[in-house]
């Protein structure tokens, strides 16, 4: 009976960081077309010109993070002239912000927060640039974040058209967009559009059959053999297409591989992955609200107390209870209730029959918010 408990000194995992959110995995498979697509973009920059720019556009969860970071690896393997900066907007959600993440990796270290201005710092950028004879290609990784407060054009127009400041400079830009409903050339600004001009890598959900792949592959790498059974294997790729999203199946490998060995036990089983999916279901929730500014979190935390009270809100009704709470205006606040809706926090109905009224809804249970808020 003991050979089917661990002892003390031992773990399920051979590799734990196989799982991580960031992991760039070895062997990455179908993406090949995509990869493809996107080094034809980039291929320029190698010969002394500038990168095209781009769009990958595609569901949360399909590879475009990891197809992109895979690529700009190569890069910097095979090019000192072309410098790939890739930038995760959820975290540097300003122009500032990422204007100092590109200063960062090419300098080593940040600039001054306080009394440097954006103008300052970009221009310090681009006579590296221009000193070294470097080209400069920028990943916005969740550039959705962006759209909002009109921060994707400030940081379009500034990268875009160093050249006309910095003869020379040449950069180009990939924009990583997961929210599908998004119409990009609405977005931007004319003056923007005339020099943006991108192509689009599209990257589908993953088949049922691809994620079996994929998931397989990572626990082969990060767990010791015999600890995913295939039933098991089966049901995490069965709540993974459920989620729509391959982050989730990867979080769950993890949780449920930490579940057994906790139990002391040498295999995972079913509970183990179900009582994980109860956490990793949660895994956008988590990553959205850590990016929220305390205006955006007082709004959601109202919307979160109001659904918690009824099923159905207008958002009249919501504004008045927010308003009176947080002091907000009705034109930030429906702002802020719209950028909810793009993250996939929120939903925004439109009643028949009664107007223009509307209604909103969360798409997660308001005590989960609520807890995740505190």
């Amino acid at each position: 009976m003991t050979r089917h408990l661990l002892n003390w000194d031992e773990t399920l995992f051979r590799d734990s960081e196989v799982f991580d959110p960031d992991f760039v995995p070895e062997q990455f498979n179908f993406r090949e077309a995509q990869m493809r697509e996107l080094a034809f973009q980039l291929r320029p920059g190698l010969r002394g010109a500038r990168p095209l720019n781009t769009v990958c556009r595609g569901p949360p969860g399909t590879g475009k993070t990891t197809t992109v970071r895979k690529l700009f690896a190569e890069v910097e393997e095979a090019s000192k002239a072309l410098v790939p900066i890739y930038v995760n907007c959820q975290l540097d959600n300003t122009t500032f912000g990422i204007i100092s993440e590109v200063y960062n990796r090419l300098t080593g270290h940040l600039p001054r927060s306080s009394g440097t201005s954006t103008k300052k710092v970009f221009d310090a950028v681009a006579r590296l640039l221009e000193h070294d004879d470097r080209i400069l290609v920028v990943a916005l990784d969740d550039a959705n974040y962006l759209l909002f407060n009109n921060e994707l054009n400030r940081v379009l127009y500034m990268l875009l058209r160093t050249h006309e400041v910095h003869p020379g400079t040449k950069i180009a830009v990939i924009v990583i967009l997961s929210d599908l409903s998004v119409n990009l050339p609405e977005r931007l600004d004319a003056r923007v559009q005339s020099i943006f001009r991108p192509g689009e890598v599209y990257f589908s959900p993953y088949m049922a059959d691809e994620v079996r792949s994929i998931l397989d592959e990572r626990a082969r790498q990060g767990f010791y053999p015999g600890v995913l059974p295939g039933e098991e294997l089966d049901l995490v790729v069965d709540q993974t297409m459920k989620s729509g999203d391959l982050r989730v199946g990867i979080d769950l490998l993890k949780r449920a591989g930490i579940a057994a060995e906790m139990d002391g036990r040498r295999r995972i089983e079913e509970g183990d992955v179900c009582r994980a999916y109860t956490a990793s279901r949660y895994l956008h929730l988590d990553a959205v609200i850590r990016t929220l500014r305390d205006e955006e979190r007082a709004v959601l935390e109202g919307l979160a107390r109001a659904s918690a009270e009824s099923d159905e809100i207008t958002s009249g009704d919501l504004f008045e209870r927010i308003r009176g709470e947080c002091g907000i205006k009705y034109t930030r606040f429906w702002e802020i209730i719209t950028k909810f809706e793009t993250m996939h926090l929120a939903d925004i109905h439109y009643r028949t029959g009664r107007g223009r009224t509307r209604t909103v809804s969360l798409r997660y249970e308001p005590e989960r918010i609520l807890e995740r808020l505190k």
